[in-house]
């Protein structure tokens, strides 16, 4: 026992530590060390180091003993007798990390929840659509209702572990024996053997379907949206519920309009008449085309509103709006007679025209060169 550490410098605590700081020492030891939540090689052996001090630590005869004799002779115990460990790894990890002890392998089990990723036209996320959509899932066997065994059978208890799930493996300790707990071997931890499988899902009691399901998509829905489908998702087991579908919305975007929330913006071109002059120009709106007069002198990125034609409150009343920028187009062929048109407009608002513009600058790189 030469090789052993002292006790007390394993949970780090002094000789005189109070058993609240003893404990206190122990829980964030076996909280770091624990096998189910340390994956280095020597956290086991550490967690039965740490273990193995706070079970003599703990208590005050045995703590009396260590501090009179120190490690004792492996065939010997504390005062003759030994101490049974139970519990072991499973038990203390549910302490400290919210489980309420053993579960039983044969109660009931949600099943799992599926997501489905449903892509639909930009219109369709704002007025809504309902649709048929098909998923593969798991559900109970028909056969044996989910049991696993031939229909006129039923499942015998495990005898190896009475239905538990569970198998105890004792260690002998100089300080008794340590019962470690692990899944049964013989039923693979489900407490309960076939002996004679249904032939439809070869025990399982799940088979693999193709499921059509209705989906009822509402106005307003934007791309991101998950629609959660109650008792849609996977079978349970052993009369357990349903697990949940969740369906991801993605919306394709649209050539003209542009969504941010409920509001919807697009882009409509104006000449450079319209601009100037005014006009009345159609607009097409998610439902209808409407007239939106634009006044004279308006300039290029100039917004207007037309309230209420955006999309449906997904969680409330009434929609959002459309907003119209109006962008003033430059012409990039022009015919001479407009050309002509344009330097008597230039010359009337007295605007230089581009040749004007030109002559000028010939004028002033011939002053540069002294001419």
């Amino acid at each position: 026992m030469a090789n052993k550490r002292d006790y007390y410098e394993v949970l780090g605590v002094d000789k005189g530590a109070s058993d609240e700081e003893v404990k206190k020492a122990y829980r964030k030891l076996a909280r770091q060390y624990h096998p189910d939540v340390n994956k280095a090689a020597d956290a086991e052996d550490k967690f039965k180091e740490v273990k193995e001090a706070y079970e003599v630590l703990s208590d005050d005869q045995k703590r009396a003993t260590y501090d009179q004799y120190g490690h004792v002779d492996p065939n010997q115990g504390f005062g003759g007798g030994g101490a049974d460990f139970s519990g072991g790894f499973g038990d203390i990890f549910d302490m400290f990390f919210g489980g309420g002890g053993r579960r039983d392998p044969n109660a009931p089990q949600r099943g799992n929840d599926l997501q489905y990723s449903m892509t639909i036209e930009f219109k369709e996320a704002v007025f809504g659509k309902e649709t048929d959509i098909t998923i593969p899932r798991t559900e109970n066997c028909d056969t044996c209702h989910g049991s696993g065994a031939k229909p006129g059978t039923k499942p015998d208890t495990c005898s190896t572990c009475h239905g538990t799930g569970q198998q105890e493996v004792v260690q002998n300790t100089p300080f008794g024996r340590m019962v470690n707990r692990r899944a049964c071997q013989t039923c693979g931890g489900k407490g309960q053997i076939i002996r004679e499988r249904c032939s439809t899902c070869n025990g399982q009691g799940k088979v693999k379907k193709q499921r059509k399901i209705h989906v009822k998509i509402p106005a307003g829905v934007d791309d991101g949206a998950q629609l959660r489908m109650s008792g849609e998702g996977e079978g349970g087991l052993r009369g357990g519920p349903a697990g949940d579908l969740y369906i991801v919305i993605r919306v394709k975007s649209h050539e003209f309009f542009e969504r941010e929330n409920d509001d919807i913006y697009c882009e409509i071109p104006l000449t450079f008449a319209q601009a100037a002059l005014g006009d009345e120009i159609e607009i097409p709106t998610l439902t209808e085309k409407v007239k939106l007069k634009i006044p004279a002198g308006t300039q290029t990125g100039t917004y207007f509103r037309l309230k209420g034609k955006g999309v449906p409150r997904l969680r409330g009343i009434g929609q959002g709006d459309q907003h119209v920028k109006v962008v003033v187009v430059t012409p990039t062929k022009l015919t001479d007679e407009q050309r002509e048109l344009m330097r008597q407009f230039a010359g009337l608002s007295g605007e230089q025209t581009h040749e004007q513009q030109q002559s000028f600058f010939d004028r002033m790189k011939k002053a540069f060169r002294g001419d």
